[in-house]
């Protein structure tokens, strides 16, 4: 049975087919999140520590570590950090510091800069996962002697030189040269994890069909653990939350073992609170002048003003218990304990089937 084992200095995440879904979060990543890019220009790693302890709680089995900044203001002042091969390095190391720091989650350590990769490799304590490495010529001199060298999991991306193709078999073709190209380095399958690419629903029918049909070729056929940017499929498409919480235990149930992806929900605003009190005074609803903003949110179905684990999680653990990946459901139980003596209650007045007299 494929297993791909990720390790902290004190924790060991296991991939595989008969393990519970690994969830990778992605929170610790700069690209396309202004605020977090600013606060490590001017380094501030406050918001990398509480994203890292936010995922572990709300689930995450590995914490993806990306350092993918750009630092407009220093380069400005210094034309050295224009070039990622300066900046990355550096960056990635202090991440992965920072989050050993404050966690023992293994991680995940994620650049297309190979300096970066190796500066991680060398700050992370354990056996982090690579990522990430791709059928392109050079990507592939360059990432697998790491993966080598370190004896670490690499994810494998399907794209090569030609880029990404909207062809199915030529994504798994893809996916077998560098499962073959590792072969030549030493580097077991089982240390390989494949992302088949998704492809958004909104744009192409069939992506969904492809990335099922895919992952079981590449289970079956490969004997590779796979993975995936999970949000992908619902990109552009409103109720992004509804398409994923579909996609994640069919896509497990095609044989899938982790994913990349946000597994927190996000907290609730000052300005969406704000704007949700001024609509329901508009109603005329009376809400008492005292009430806590969380009361507000839970009353009005806003979802909560803390970080807490999304609905995403919530159809991942159904689906391992579905899958006789969670023992006896405990994992199950332990997540909806909150609501477990409501549903015990219910269960006890509706279960039971009424005897006739």
């Amino acid at each position: 049975m494929t297993r791909t084992i990720v390790e902290s200095e004190t924790k060991t995440a296991v991939i595989g087919f008969d393990q519970p879904f690994c969830v990778i979060g992605e929170r610790i990543n700069p690209t396309g999140r202004k605020v977090l890019n600013a606060e490590l220009e001017a380094g501030d790693f406050s918001r990398v520590q509480s994203d890292a302890l936010a995922q572990v709680a709300a689930g995450a089995t590995v914490l993806d570590i990306n350092s993918g900044a750009v630092f407009s203001n220093k380069m400005a002042e210094d034309p050295r950090y224009a070039d990622n091969n300066f900046v990355e390095p550096d960056l990635m190391r202090q991440l992965v510091e920072t989050v050993q720091a404050v966690t023992d989650c293994p991680m995940c350590i994620d650049s297309s800069v190979p300096g970066a990769l190796e500066a991680g490799l060398k700050a992370a304590k354990g056996r982090p996962l690579l990522n990430s490495v791709t059928g392109e010529e050079e990507r592939l001199e360059m990432v697998l002697p790491l993966v080598k060298k370190y004896n670490v999991p690499v994810v494998a991306i399907s794209n090569d030189d030609t880029g990404i193709s909207e062809d199915p078999d030529v994504r798994f073709a893809v996916a077998k040269k560098i499962v073959e190209r590792a072969a030549d380095f030493g580097i077991p399958a089982h240390d390989i994890v494949v992302d088949p690419l998704v492809m958004p629903v909104g744009a192409m029918g069939t992506a969904g069909l492809q990335v099922f049909t895919l992952v079981r070729r590449l289970r079956e056929e490969l004997g590779v653990n796979t993975t995936c940017g999970a949000s992908n499929i619902s990109f552009g498409l409103p109720n992004r939350h509804g398409i994923n919480n579909a996609f994640l235990p069919m896509a497990m149930g095609a044989g899938m073992t982790s994913a990349i992806m946000n597994p927190v929900a996000l907290p609730v605003g000052p300005t969406k609170l704000a704007e949700k009190r001024a609509e329901v005074e508009a109603k005329g609803i009376i809400v008492p002048a005292d009430i806590d903003d969380e009361t507000f949110c839970q009353l009005f179905g806003l979802g909560s003003t803390q970080p807490k684990a999304g609905k995403e999680m919530e159809a991942i653990r159904a689906a391992n218990f579905l899958t006789n990946n969670d023992d006896g459901g405990a994992e199950w139980i332990k997540f909806n304990s909150v609501h477990a003596g409501a549903a015990g209650a219910a269960g006890g007045r509706r279960g039971g089937r009424r005897r006739r007299g």
